[in-house]
């Protein structure tokens, strides 16, 4: 008895509970990419409208705009002004600021996305999806301070170069694919890049439909805040919210060169010359691809509004929620052609699509054209996830986060290019035809198809040769 109250039993004290989260971790990066492209969605259509408003205001001109929901070319004095020159300088200088407003997001976005984009490979994706929407938030909130005071319409450059500071969309685009591919296979890889581009369509349908709507009955301000709501929403859910998908993270220095020449190896390393060849083909076809798409997108909202569509503010809402429609389709069409094609016949028919959609659009001059050419462009989104997962097949597990910063670099240099290309095409020929620019970008689209062919091409008649040398080898021997 006294051996036992001597030596009583050991109590093995509980562990300490791990620290609590906010919410269950998740490993599905859809609902912030969900979130971002909301709030992206909403923003410029209406920042476009807004500007062709105040501008439009500052000169006297009247006449039809995002504002007036009768259309023009009813007779009216201001509606005989829609093909004037007011009407055409009002169109010149809304083009020329969102062209300064791309640029000044670009060159601060190309550095900042290949900075933060490599050094997710080593400290994990989540901080690199925090701080863009962080920055998407802050852009927000100096728009709707724009719009209070009635500031100088520089304020939308100020806010474009703040939000490129900390990645801009770009950077959320390139760690969500890189998240997909950190947490996939790569058999399955090309429908989940998919899934992840069909979020994109329904958000920007949403924002779309919503967005133009809201705009009619209550104005500008209203739906910019839901802006602010969505990017604040984003970063939290990737902070408290999202698990790690990067399985061996390490403290890494931010700033540092090092970064930069883990994007530059991408392209120069001198091991499988093969996959660097076609890293870079894939890249171009890419690059010419998304240039063509963000500058027809660009302009759609100006082609709308002027003569002689003269969209008012709900039909501008229809037609951009039609344009992202095509995300849904691309999604059903590629997962049923991907039943008896490969991937890259997928993503030639889908060019075919984009190619048919843009001659058509090109040539609108009533409503019901102008749909039609949406409609036709319903699987014009297959192309890009099947170039995406084409390219982080090519790379190893610890180089998507530089792939796909790479891949934001390349896709910012497309909104540069087609901002420069596009909206300088647009005034020049509005004299001859208003549609050029989308015609121009349907003849454009020719280039990636052929590249996409060859290589596909090229990849058969190798498997082919190598096979024919296997099967002959014990023969010769």
């Amino acid at each position: 008895a006294a051996a036992t109250m001597a030596t009583p039993p050991p109590q093995h004290p509980a562990a300490p509970p791990p620290p609590a989260r906010r919410c269950l971790p998740l490993s599905a990066v859809e609902p912030l990419l969900f979130l971002a492209t909301l709030s992206l969605g909403l923003q410029g259509p209406l920042a476009t409208q807004y500007l062709w408003d105040r501008l439009g205001a500052e000169r006297g001109y009247s006449g039809p705009n995002a504002s007036s929901p009768a259309g023009c070319g009813n007779g009216s004095g201001n509606g005989s002004d829609a093909d004037g020159p007011l009407r055409q300088e009002v169109e010149v200088l809304v083009s020329r600021w969102k062209l300064c407003i791309d640029l000044g997001g670009f060159l601060v976005g190309l550095f900042s996305v290949t900075l933060f984009g490599p050094w997710s490979d080593s400290v994990g994706r989540r901080p690199t999806l925090v701080l863009p929407a962080v920055g998407m938030a802050m852009q927000a909130a100096i728009y709707l301070l724009l719009m209070y005071l009635q500031l100088h319409v520089a304020y939308f450059l100020l806010g474009r170069i703040l939000s490129g500071l900390m990645g801009d969309y770009n950077l959320i685009l390139a760690s969500c694919f890189a998240y997909v591919a950190d947490t996939s296979d790569q058999r399955a890889r090309t429908f989940r890049v998919a899934i992840l581009e069909a979020c994109l369509g329904i958000a920007g349908m949403l924002a779309s439909i919503g967005g133009g709507q809201w705009r009619k009955a209550q104005g500008y301000i209203n739906p910019f805040w839901l802006v602010l709501a969505a990017s604040l929403a984003a970063a939290l859910y990737a902070a408290f919210c999202l698990q790690e998908s990067v399985k061996q993270q390490k403290p890494a220095k931010l700033f540092t060169l090092s970064h930069y020449k883990a994007v530059y190896r991408l392209y120069t390393a001198p091991e499988h010359l093969s996959s660097r060849r076609k890293l870079a083909l894939y890249s171009l076809a890419f690059f010419l691809l998304v240039t063509v798409h963000f500058g027809t997108k660009d302009l759609f909202v100006l082609y709308e509004l002027g003569s002689p569509l003269c969209w008012a503010a709900d039909l501008i809402g229809y037609g951009s929620a039609a344009s992202y429609l095509a995300y849904l389709s691309s999604l059903g069409g590629l997962r049923l052609l991907q039943l008896c094609l490969e991937d890259t016949w997928v993503a030639e028919i889908g060019l075919i699509s984009n190619i048919s959609g843009l001659v058509v659009i090109s040539l609108a001059m009533t409503t019901p054209l102008m749909f039609t050419g949406y409609g036709v462009l319903f699987l014009s989104m297959a192309a890009t996830p099947v170039i995406r997962a084409k390219l982080s097949k090519l790379v190893s597990e610890t180089e998507q986060g530089a792939l796909f910063a790479s891949v934001a670099c390349v896709e910012g240099l497309c909104s540069l290019v087609a901002a420069g290309v596009f909206n300088s095409l647009y005034p020049a020929s509005l004299h001859f035809m208003r549609g050029f620019p989308f015609l121009f970008g349907a003849v454009i689209l020719l280039i990636p198809a052929a590249i996409l062919g060859w290589i596909e091409i090229w990849d058969s008649n190798h498997d082919y040769s190598h096979f024919s040398d296997a099967s002959l080898s014990p023969a010769d021997g």
